[in-house]
């Protein structure tokens, strides 16, 4: 474990939206970006699109109906368990543990910056 958390990149932003199937079509056939994920989710489903090339993606989630509008910024990073343990150590307001959702999702976790904006740390390779 290091000092500082490792992250690599910004890997994701995440948008919500109140139809996936429209919002999918304005990013591919309006902006041209592709598709790179279409998956079920925690009971939904998780759609990545990014231009053609980008490391960086956008995932189009549905919008709880009660959620306010908002984004959420992904953080790629190498070890989602050392940078977790490495923040809350920093008194960040973070998760309580590390989300393990299965095989296909990698380990990740949130947090919030001080005014309250999320951020969600993903391990990825």
């Amino acid at each position: 474990m290091t000092n500082s958390p490792r992250v690599t990149r910004i890997g994701t932003v995440i948008v919500p939206v109140s139809d996936q199937e429209r919002a999918l079509s304005f990013y591919v056939e309006t902006l041209g970006f592709e598709k790179r994920m279409d998956a079920p989710f925690a009971g939904g489903r998780w759609i990545e699109v990014a231009p053609v090339g980008a490391a960086t993606t956008i995932a189009l989630v549905e919008a709880p109906e009660a959620a306010t509008p908002g984004i959420v910024v992904s953080l790629a990073t190498e070890n989602a368990d050392d940078d977790h343990a490495i923040l809350v150590a920093r008194g960040v307001d973070a998760d309580a543990e590390v989300i393990r959702m299965g095989d296909h999702v990698p380990p990740m976790f949130t947090f919030r910056d001080p005014d309250g904006n999320q951020l969600r740390m993903v391990q990825r390779d």
